[in-house]
């Protein structure tokens, strides 16, 4: 899906290519590639770089055009890791200005959505790049609230009952803090790169650099303190299932030690040997009567150590 974007008190579409405007394809169809390719002779190894799911943000320049990768936080649709990080690029070179994303994501509407509410222009390709910035780093925040929800409703499901399906969803959810963390650094270190750039360093807006900076650490500390509570929670719910567990032994061993009474009392009885008992006819309900006081002795005294 290809849109024409330009600057009309917020971003505004348009129905075509004008000069100095902004070009957001999404899920690029081969039409769509031709397009960057062809007409408007973007290198062909920005745009494979883009579609590589794991590339790592960073800047590059090749044969005067510019290529700045970031990594923006999606719902992945995937039951297993409901949020993922992809890799959304920016090329640009004098009037053409290109971002592209190889997976549907929320961020680019609502950043027009937002520049129309607030009448942003964009002044220059870096300013449009620091802006995305920051609306990225809001979204990390979004989703990272929706993650802390998700993990209240684990934990209160593993609190009525330990099962599995509510640690599986744990260690999903601790996959994707994995996933904002590394990404949320990453594009941290990009920025750094952009603020320090001598060739246009005068050019920033102060303001806009200052809160690209706080929502980065923002999303960075929130994701981290996230990511800590997980893991503390994950690990007391190990130390219970492992208690749990100890449990389980302490009573399992307690009553293959009672049952043991009465088989012991049987063997003794039953071997060859003169015991006083062979001739009796009460013998045998001598032998139960006692098995039965020794092992309701030794249920007593289990109970009252709290071994069961």
């Amino acid at each position: 899906m290809k849109a024409f974007y330009t600057n009309n008190n917020g971003l505004v579409e348009i129905q075509k290519w004008t000069s100095n405007c902004w070009i957001h394809i999404e899920s690029p169809t081969e039409s769509d590639k031709n397009y960057l390719l062809e007409e408007l002779q973007v290198p062909e190894a920005f745009y494979n770089d883009i579609e590589d799911i794991d590339e790592r943000p960073r800047i590059e320049i090749e044969d005067g055009w510019t290529l700045i990768i970031m990594r923006i936080p999606i719902k992945s649709g995937d039951v297993k890791i409901p949020f993922h990080t992809v890799p959304l690029g920016i090329i640009f070179k004098e009037d053409i200005c290109v971002t592209i994303s190889f997976y549907k994501t929320e961020i680019i509407k609502d950043f027009v959505a937002y520049s129309q509410r607030k009448n942003i222009e964009i002044e220059d390709n870096f300013n449009l790049v620091l802006r995305l910035l920051l609306s990225s780093s809001v979204w990390y925040l979004k989703y990272l609230k929706q993650i802390n929800h998700k993990i209240k409703l684990a934990e209160d499901n593993l609190e009525k009952s330990i099962k599995n399906e509510e640690l599986q969803a744990l260690l999903q959810i601790e996959k994707c803090f994995v996933f904002f963390i590394t990404s949320l650094k990453a594009n941290d270190v990009l920025f750094q790169r952009i603020k320090n750039l001598k060739a246009h360093k005068a050019s920033y807006d102060p303001e806009l650099l200052e809160d690209v900076e706080i929502e980065l650490n923002q999303a960075q500390d929130t994701a981290n303190i996230y990511n800590n509570i997980l893991t503390g929670m994950m690990d007391a719910y190990a130390s219970v299932i492992s208690n749990n567990m100890n449990n389980i032994m302490k009573q399992m061993t307690s009553i293959s030690i009672i049952l043991m009474i009465p088989t012991l009392i049987a063997s003794l009885y039953g071997m060859n040997v003169p015991n006083g008992l062979e001739e009796s006819q009460y013998g045998i309900w001598i032998l139960l009567l006692v098995s039965i006081i020794l092992s309701t002795f030794g249920v007593f005294l289990f109970k009252r150590r709290r071994w069961f």
